[in-house]
């Protein structure tokens, strides 16, 4: 038998062990090491041999990955380690670390209880560190720290010992001042403190498989003196031996990551809004695997020879193949055909997978990533939150005009697969646009799509996704149906900032409000007039329709006309078809007819999109630009030509300061000036500069330049060149 099939063995006896399991995720900025930590750590479990662990990136299995070093997709391992005469079942799932695959990160961490932050030793907390963090505990998964690439700081920098513990102490500070500040209680916050003293803390090189933790000290006598002298000498190899990572970083896990049993206790309340008290609440939160079987869709991937894959965690009861299930969002049946685990860039079939675990399944063909499946109705989930928004389109087609179908197949799957990606679907011209987070997240899709989904494809050069919005109250705007039988009377108004910051965050949901009281108390809390707080009919993107009228007759029969109006008109604003955003849309007057085939949709629905264009003509509308933070790590003797780079770029410089022999500057970039920017810099600065970039959402454009976006989006849009008169819309 070999070591996997020995494995799987072991994985399934310990998954009825719910108190040895631990489902641990890996997150960091990019670069700092999570996929060379995973080989230690699959090593550690038998997995892997020694001599490849570090640099083999067993969990980076698509070429593209390989090819350009760094994680694209999330990948998943079950493996079984040995701690104080035990055996423990590790479901580890490594994630990737650029800002444009964030999703795969939100996604991830739903399926675990606790994580590793890795933080590299000589660049610290990065932006993206901050942001896995934050999503981390937004999640209530529990952190542990890892600092990685120590070496560095001794072999690059030649620090002294104590300069050494100095600076790795500040990086734990920093860390702990992230969960202080984004832990989701005060409880919390002073309870996931990570700490050197009682070992949630390890310190190594993953590439030179060697670590340390106070515990291990004490266990070896080795110390950071013993480890700087092991490093002055470039000893590492004789330090791998002596004080090998992974049993340093499996212990941190066990002793400090806590089981499925002990997590969904405080985890199902905070990502499941039914009742905790209920026979299904109370299962979830027991771990129970004798009950109904309740998952979570996390993940979705494609097999060629099976289909679809789903990721899911199990909350209760326990999976079979054969077994009928609910999807509870998308209101269909399904029937599992396969139970499995995975195992890198395979899958390992069990014949069930009980409560407190990840498994892999086929069969639930319409689920997609955050689907609650169970096997009878119930409330769902918490939708999985992602933290930016598609900013760079481009439009795609088929080469061969015959495969169009084709690509509207694949086009779909990719968008059901990666939730970040939206598509835009054309049928009669061909013509689709499909929108991302970045260059590379666009450029990683279309590659997918020739190589896994196998149709050649042709696309433009990336566009920026702009918006549409207002600086001021509009004039009250009335239209009539063609039938002018019905008036309406609306005003549009900016949106409160800190009502937008909430959609934004997610805290206010989208749609019509399941709560209107909560919905009201929450509004009025953020500044919203009590009144409108109260009215609110639907939320679309980041805009709200409220009915601000007093005793319209019949008003409430075309109600959903109304919403269906407002949710179709905010995708397409007036002055460039662009979205529109932070518009608080009030419905003032109306009079309707009495006999309802006079009100119908033939007459509302147009009326009032045209309506909401007209009203937000009045008043003062802008268009808004996507804008990127970048994070530049320069040599001092190139920080001129970088900054004067920026400069050209309409970049902001927001902060800037010496640290050793570099530069580090902070800047504000328009999204549409990024493109071609890692090459630029790379020249300029002959390959010196390290850089990262996070997404730091819409600001307005300047106004010399909104007349000329505006033109050149109608035109590559084929609108007319002048922008509407509102008389035009309501006469």
């Amino acid at each position: 038998m070999g070591r996997k099939e020995e494995m799987v063995k072991k994985v399934h006896k310990l998954m009825y062990k719910p108190d040895q399991i631990r489902n641990i995720g890996i997150a960091a900025h990019i670069d700092h090491g999570k996929t060379t930590l995973s080989d230690n750590l699959i090593y550690g479990a038998g997995l892997m041999s020694g001599e490849l662990a570090g640099k083999e990136l067993a969990m980076d299995t698509l070429d593209q990955e390989q090819e350009r070093g760094i994680t694209i997709l999330s990948a998943n391992i079950s493996m079984v380690y040995e701690y104080d005469d035990d055996n423990y079942l590790v479901n580890l799932i490594d994630t990737p670390g650029h800002v444009d695959f964030g999703g795969e990160v939100t996604r991830a961490l739903r399926a675990v209880d606790g994580c590793i932050i890795v933080v590299g030793a000589v660049e610290g907390i990065m932006p993206q560190t901050e942001t896995v963090v934050r999503q981390a505990l937004d999640e209530k998964v529990k952190p542990v720290l890892f600092i990685n690439k120590v070496d560095r700081l001794i072999n690059e920098l030649q620090i002294s010992p104590e300069e050494l513990q100095e600076r790795l102490m500040g990086r734990i500070k920093e860390v702990n001042r992230l969960i202080k500040e984004y832990a989701p209680n005060k409880k919390l916050a002073k309870e996931w403190q990570v700490k050197v003293e009682d070992g949630s803390v390890a310190f190594g090189s993953a590439l030179y498989n060697w670590g340390i933790s106070l515990p291990y000290m004490k266990k070896t006598g080795i110390g950071f003196k013993d480890i700087y002298d092991y490093l002055t000498e470039e000893n590492q190899k004789e330090l791998a031996k002596k004080s090998p990572l992974y049993p340093i970083v499996l212990n941190m896990v066990v002793r400090h990551l806590p089981n499925p049993k002990q997590a969904q206790k405080y985890r199902i309340p905070e990502i499941w809004r039914g009742n905790p008290e209920s026979e299904k609440g109370k299962a979830m939160m027991g771990c129970d695997e004798k009950s109904e079987a309740i998952m979570l869709v996390t993940n979705l991937g494609k097999d060629p020879h099976v289909g679809e894959v789903a990721t899911a965690r199990v909350y209760s009861g326990t999976v079979k193949a054969g077994q009928k299930v609910r999807l509870i969002n998308t209101k269909a049946d399904a029937t599992i055909q396969q139970v499995a685990i995975y195992m890198g860039s395979g899958r390992k079939q069990l014949k069930d997978i009980p409560a407190g675990n990840i498994a892999a399944l086929t069969g639930l063909g319409d689920a997609f990533s955050g689907e609650t499946v169970a096997e009878t109705e119930m409330e769902p989930f918490e939708k999985i939150k992602h933290y930016a928004e598609p900013v760079v389109t481009k439009s795609i087609e088929a080469k061969d005009p015959k495969r169009l179908p084709e690509l509207i197949k694949a086009l779909r799957e990719v968008s059901k697969e990666d939730p970040t990606i939206t598509v835009d679907i054309n049928e009669e011209t061909g013509e689709h646009l499909i929108a991302g987070m970045g260059e590379l997240h666009l450029e990683v899709v279309e590659r997918m799509i020739q190589e896994d989904k196998k149709v050649k494809v042709t696309t433009s050069k990336p566009i920026v996704v702009y918006r549409e919005t207002i600086k001021k109250p509009s004039l009250e705007v009335k239209t009539k149906t063609p039938n002018r039988h019905n008036e309406f009377v609306m005003q549009a108004v900016p949106l409160e900032e800190e009502v937008a910051e909430a959609i934004h965050k997610e805290d206010i949901e989208q749609g019509k409000p399941k709560n209107s009281k909560e919905l009201e108390q929450k509004l009025r809390e953020l500044g919203m007039d009590k009144d409108e707080a109260r009215k609110v009919w639907t939320v679309k993107e980041d805009n709200i329709l409220i009915n601000a009228s007093r005793g319209v007759q019949y008003l409430n029969e075309v109600k959903e006309l109304l919403v269906q109006s407002f949710e179709e008109a905010v995708n397409s604003g007036p002055l460039a078809d662009e979205k529109i955003s932070k518009v608080k849309l009030l419905i003032k007057d109306a009079s309707l007819h009495e006999d309802a085939v006079h009100r119908g949709p033939a007459q509302v629905i147009p009326t009032i999109k045209k309506g909401i264009k007209a009203t937000i003509l009045t008043a003062d509308p802008v268009m808004l630009e996507p804008k990127k933070k970048i994070f530049i790590d320069v040599p001092r003797e190139y920080m001129g030509k970088v900054t004067s780079d920026i400069g050209s770029r309409r970049g902001e410089v927001l902060d800037m300061k010496q640290e050793g022999k570099l530069s580090k500057i902070q800047v504000k970039l328009p999204v549409e000036q990024t493109f071609g920017f890692s090459s630029d810099i790379r020249s300029l600065t002959q390959g010196k500069a390290i850089w990262s970039q996070e997404y730091s959402g819409y600001e307005v454009l300047p106004k010399s330049l909104q007349q000329e976006i505006i033109q050149e989006i109608r035109q590559r849009k084929g609108l007319k060149k002048e922008i509407p008169n509102p008389t035009e819309l309501i006469s």
